[in-house]
């Protein structure tokens, strides 16, 4: 008895000890994650005593941007101090001058962070998106080799955009506007960037565009995408993902889709291994990275090839089809901007021009409008809508913001896109004419200003293929057809490394006369 008495007397100890330090610690710790200091000079976002904004980030988990965009918007400051539980603390900003400092004016102090290069490697493994230092520049060196004027002009534009354009039209364009029926515009036009892409970058014609069905690997690499980003925002991110194939066992877990993709990669390298091997002569992407050498000087290995396919897939897929994507519904909704875009398209692309490459892209190039509805598209919906770099040693923003060696600095392309403080009380207005000067020239903004193709060193290699084969295809497209949403769907994005649209875009299609 006095044992058990004891020993009851013990338990009701600790708990009262532990209750006594949990509070001790939730009072200092009242508005922020638990052992997370607050910052000198910089504005802390309160959160919850002990966890932060925790519970309010997973709760928006799938609305995470607007989340981002609403933090920035009702602070009197675009930097600020975030903390939640389970992940690093973060200096949030939208602040051009900090972005142009982080990813150009200090760019050898800033790099792709341990954690973020860990949640995304069983996608992207090494590859250049997730690399640093030396691993990054061969790879950059290596790719830069095709993105040239020459190939823009005379290979890519009409022997590849243009003739999976005329694929589309044929093949489901023109049998599903006989058919009054409706596609879904965002999977269609996957299927065009994933071909036209896997072409020029790899060598292999897919054959995507010619059948309704869905590709394996592009949805196996969509839910790897969705799956990545989940791990990186949210503390439960992982454990969701380790739960699924209990929850929905119907779905394919993280490792089968992996399986689809490995086995789609390693597929492309040993195809080309082969056709080396016979003697076949190759100048493309892939061709590219198998005569390149790694920072140890040697071959790149299966694995090293594989990751760097996967990451030039995700630039060249993705950016395109998903811009072409949003474009296509802002300009459904916006009437006035489709007829102006459809008469500088009318006037400036007769029938013959199409089928002479030089001049079409001659011709593209000099489409003012056209660029800047490209533009204000990427303004709204940025492919790569948020990113964080970590820094090495101590810094000093331009604002004056402390950042200490190991913090996360993230900014938002969405948020910059549509703050008021950046781009005026109209900042939410779909308004193409922001771009063209008052001569009637086309105008840019600072990459700084409007990171949607990143800035600095590391400012995206294809922005001119992903702006030409996009140009492409929405002036062709909107030549040939009206489109028309179908009524009553969800129109939203999905939260992804990238920005699609969750539900897809279904449209009729029409032919014009």
């Amino acid at each position: 008895m006095a044992q058990t008495l004891s020993n009851n007397n013990f338990a009701g100890f600790a708990t009262l000890t532990g209750a006594a330090l949990l509070g001790l610690l939730a009072l200092k710790y009242n508005d922020r994650a638990v052992f997370t200091e607050r910052r000198e000079g910089i504005p802390n976002v309160p959160g919850m005593p002990l966890f932060g904004l925790m519970f309010e980030q997973i709760a928006k988990k799938d609305r995470f941007l607007d989340f981002f965009l609403e933090k920035v918007e009702h602070m009197d400051v675009m930097t600020m101090y975030v903390s939640v539980l389970g992940l690093p603390p973060r200096i949030m900003t939208i602040d051009p001058a900090a972005v142009e400092h982080v990813l150009k004016d200090n760019f050898s102090n800033y790099v792709k962070g341990k954690r973020s290069v860990e949640m995304t490697n069983d996608l992207f493994g090494h590859g250049i998106f997730a690399a640093n230092g030396e691993q990054w520049r061969y790879q950059r060196k290596a790719a830069s080799l095709i993105f040239n004027v020459v190939n823009f002009r005379d290979f890519f534009t009409g022997k590849v955009f243009v003739k999976e354009l005329n694929v589309m039209s044929d093949r489901i364009l023109n049998k599903k506007a006989e058919q009054g029926e409706f596609i879904d515009f965002q999977d269609v036009i996957y299927k065009f960037t994933l071909e036209t892409f896997v072409y020029l970058g790899f060598g292999k014609q897919l054959g995507a565009l010619y059948n309704n069905e869905k590709v394996p690997f592009a949805t196996s690499f969509d839910a790897c995408q969705h799956n990545c980003f989940q791990r990186i925002i949210s503390p439960l991110g992982s454990l969701r993902e380790a739960l699924r194939p209990i929850l929905r066992p119907s779905e394919l877990s993280a490792t089968a889709h992996i399986k689809v993709i490995d086995e789609f990669a390693y597929g492309l390298i040993a195809e080309r291994k082969e056709q080396l091997a016979q003697g076949h002569k190759y100048k493309d992407l892939l061709s590219r990275f198998m005569s390149a050498r790694n920072p140890e000087g040697q071959e790149l290995s299966d694995k090293e090839l594989r990751d760097t396919v996967l990451n030039f897939i995700i630039a060249g897929r993705d950016t395109t089809a998903q811009t072409l994507s949003w474009t296509i519904y802002y300009l459904l909704l916006h009437p006035r901007v489709e007829d102006k875009l459809l008469a500088e398209v009318n006037e400036s692309i007769p029938d013959e021009i199409e089928k002479d490459a030089p001049a079409l892209y001659e011709t593209i190039k000099k489409m003012a409008y056209a660029h800047a509805v490209f533009y204000e598209v990427l303004r709204l919906e940025p492919v790569v809508p948020s990113n964080n770099k970590i820094a090495l040693e101590d810094d000093i923003l331009p604002d004056g913001t402390h950042v200490h060696k190991g913090d996360q600095v993230n900014w938002s392309a969405y948020a910059m896109g549509r703050s008021k403080k950046l781009w005026g009380p109209d900042a939410d207005m779909f308004k193409p004419e922001r771009w063209i000067s008052p001569d009637g020239e086309l105008h840019r903004e600072s990459a700084a200003k409007w990171p949607a193709f990143h800035a600095g060193p590391r400012v995206c290699l294809g922005q001119a293929l992903a702006t030409l084969e996009g140009l492409v295809a929405l002036t062709i497209l909107l030549k040939r057809y009206k489109f028309a949403l179908v009524p009553g769907q969800e129109i939203v994005y999905s939260m992804s490394l990238t920005h699609p649209l969750k539900n897809g875009l279904k449209v009729f299609v029409e032919k014009r006369q």
